[in-house]
């Protein structure tokens, strides 16, 4: 049974209405606006470092299940980067929904709603996480059990880290879509004192 989609799965986007600053800066003027530097080019650097972490974790599993790895050899390999992947996602969100989110929304409370929103995928996520942990956790032990047992376990965890990533994609474009622009548009110093 197919697990029920949460809306950030269903999401394609945000919606138009809290789009008003995208469409003042446009993506594709984002690495020569002035005020790239600093927070924004921070945030989207991050973003891209869990972009690439998903990824790996895909190409690592891909990797085993096609038996270019062995399973000793792929759970040394997964273990560390899975749970530095889990550690640091969590902790970024931690960082904006106690402390970022709050600032921005005061710093222009036209965009309050897409916070909010933001707020509530951290909460899909986190507990995708820890399903994708639990999962992993099992596909781990299972490395050491009969190659059926294995092979099922890999599939389950395959399936569990490609519904994590789609969602981390869907979020991290919408997060940036919102965020980027307000920062392009205020700069550092106007949020961080917000």
């Amino acid at each position: 049974m197919a697990p029920v989609k949460t809306e950030l799965e269903r999401r394609l986007g945000l919606p138009d209405d809290l789009k008003w600053l995208l469409a003042r800066y446009p993506r594709s003027e984002w690495v020569q606006h002035d005020n790239i530097g600093g927070m924004a080019s921070f945030w989207l650097q991050r973003h891209d470092m869990f972009r690439e972490f998903g990824t790996l974790l895909t190409g690592g599993i891909a990797d085993y299940r096609e038996e270019r790895l062995s399973a000793p050899d792929f759970a040394r390999w997964f273990a560390p980067r899975l749970n530095r992947f889990l550690g640091d996602l969590d902790g970024h969100h931690n960082v904006e929904d106690h402390h970022y989110f709050p600032a921005f929304a005061r710093a222009e409370s036209r965009l309050k709603r897409g916070f909010e929103i933001l707020d509530a995928d951290h909460h899909s996520i986190h507990e995708a996480l820890e399903r994708n942990a639990e999962t992993a956790n099992g596909f781990i032990r299972a490395l050491q059990e009969s190659e059926d047992r294995q092979r099922f376990a890999a599939d389950a965890y395959a399936l569990e880290n490609e519904r994590l990533v789609a969602m981390l994609t869907r979020h991290l474009t919408d997060e940036e879509d919102l965020i980027i622009p307000l920062m392009l548009d205020r700069g550092d110093d106007a949020l961080t004192s917000a």
